[in-house]
């Protein structure tokens, strides 16, 4: 049950940073906000579960095995359910701000370029590659690399959860990241796993 908890917890924490970011007039720009949330979580809650917080991670995690059927799904329900309480609770503090997602071949593609270094990032610190205390820097710069890598033909979410929590759920937000990491873990599986 922790894991799960530390799953909501995680999620809602990254959805409600990119969230208060877009909608505010924040000095770091909102990529910069969710590489160090996210490396944060790394840090804080890794050992507790894994800190996927994203479902497309999740589910590149099941494709090679690295997560069981039973724990995939209960991660996959608390990372939704954390971007949906960040989405409410954003929405209490601040006036949403959505992204304007076109649902296009090049949004789908550049979301799952993006993911793909995400998750390949994820891939080494789950295969022992990077080192266990550079893991959320190892993991935050992944986002942040896949961010920057997107932004050129979308707006470089990568996570379901979080254009969930930011009221910009679409086709595109949730399929690209998900084929781009699971693409990710299968390679790293083949060229530096086990």
């Amino acid at each position: 049950m922790k894991k799960y908890l530390a799953e909501f917890l995680g999620t809602f924490a990254l959805a409600l940073a990119v969230g208060l970011s877009l909608a505010g007039k924040f000095p770091v720009p909102t990529p910069v906000v969710a590489g160090l949330t996210l490396g944060i979580c790394v840090y804080t809650m890794g050992a507790i579960s894994g800190t996927h917080i994203n479902p497309a991670i999740t589910i590149g995690l099941l494709a090679i095995r690295k997560i069981s059927v039973k724990d995939a799904v209960a991660y996959l329900v608390a990372q939704f359910a954390g971007a949906a309480l960040a989405m409410a609770v954003g929405r209490a503090f601040v006036a949403p701000a959505a992204l304007t997602v076109v649902d296009s071949g090049a949004t789908f593609g550049a979301e799952a370029l993006g993911a793909f270094w995400l998750a390949f990032g994820v891939a080494s610190v789950v295969y022992g590659k990077a080192p266990a205390a550079a893991s959320g820097l190892t993991i935050g710069g992944s986002l942040l690399l896949g961010i920057t890598l997107a932004a050129a033909g979308s707006n470089g979410v990568l996570n379901p959860a979080v254009a969930l929590g930011i009221g910009s759920l679409s086709i595109a937000y949730v399929v690209g990241p998900i084929g781009g990491a699971v693409l990710a873990m299968l390679l790293y599986r083949f060229v530096g796993g086990e």
